[in-house]
């Protein structure tokens, strides 16, 4: 479930790079394809692994929305009129590491369950 949602997560935020650059806040000074290429940069390595079937994409998409946590976090703090699209973008990496985080956290306890160890005291 968390793995479902993780990936839905990663998309919702490629997704939101062409929406925010190209429609809803294009950028004044530099033309609105660079904008959106720098922005796609990051996302694109994520997008092949997740591709190729790699058991790692989601820990590298975790990684990667830390960028996008950051970046939000900037727009929202410093530009008025596209706080509500920096907070969206922030909102969404936040969700994606913690759905990459539960899991990581449920296959180390499947893991744990499947070798017979005794779950950690809580």
């Amino acid at each position: 479930m968390a793995r479902s949602a993780a990936i839905a997560l990663f998309f919702l935020l490629c997704l939101l790079q062409p929406v925010w650059y190209l429609w809803l806040a294009p950028p004044a000074s530099l033309p609105a394809w660079l904008a959106l290429s720098l922005a796609l940069i990051p996302l694109a390595p994520v997008m092949v692994l997740l591709a190729l079937g790699r058991p790692s994409a989601l820990f590298w998409a975790g990684v990667v929305s830390l960028l996008y946590f950051c970046h939000g976090v900037m727009e929202g703090w410093t530009v008025p009129a596209t706080r509500g699209l920096g907070l969206f973008e922030a909102s969404i990496a936040f969700a994606l590491v913690c759905a990459v985080g539960a899991d990581g956290l449920h296959r180390r306890r499947a893991a744990r369950a499947a070798a017979g160890a005794p779950p950690p005291r809580s």
